[in-house]
């Protein structure tokens, strides 16, 4: 299974009252994970769009473990958990910087056409990025699924 790495430095504006990383702000940060994990598997979602495909979030979840806070360097770990090639179920991890396990969660996605959202098969439309889902796609010691 491929892993992506990514750091994300907590932010001040990113943290709440209490002093913590607001929980939607995870979100965002699986999405710079998920954007790095595409890219390191050698394609765009820019590419994707100028083909008038777009590839919406249809289910999105997360589970709060420990918090993060401001001046903290979080590390998001991004994996392909389910691929059927039409939908994609992204994972994620995200780390303390003393490696403490502070955030799990996933992502579900379809691609449509950008002009009618109708669903598109992958496997059809993107036989390379189909095949390199495939690929990433498996067992990887030290994540949790």
């Amino acid at each position: 299974m491929v892993v992506n790495e990514t750091e994300v430095k907590v932010r001040y504006q990113e943290t709440d009252q209490m002093g913590v990383v607001y929980h939607a702000n995870y979100f965002v940060w699986f999405e710079i994970g998920r954007t790095h994990l595409i890219e390191e598997l050698g394609f765009r979602y820019a590419d994707m769009e100028e083909e008038g495909i777009v590839s919406p979030v249809v289910d999105i979840e997360a589970k709060y473990k420990r918090p993060l806070r401001y001046g903290q360097v979080a590390t998001v770990k991004t994996f392909i958990k389910e691929y059927d090639g039409f939908r994609v179920v992204y994972g994620y991890e995200v780390y303390t910087d003393d490696g403490t396990l502070a955030v799990t969660g996933s992502s579900s996605h379809v691609c449509v056409k950008k002009s009618n959202f109708r669903p598109i098969s992958i496997k059809k439309h993107f036989p390379d990025w189909h095949q390199a889902y495939e690929q990433a796609v498996g067992e990887a010691d030290g994540v949790r699924n």
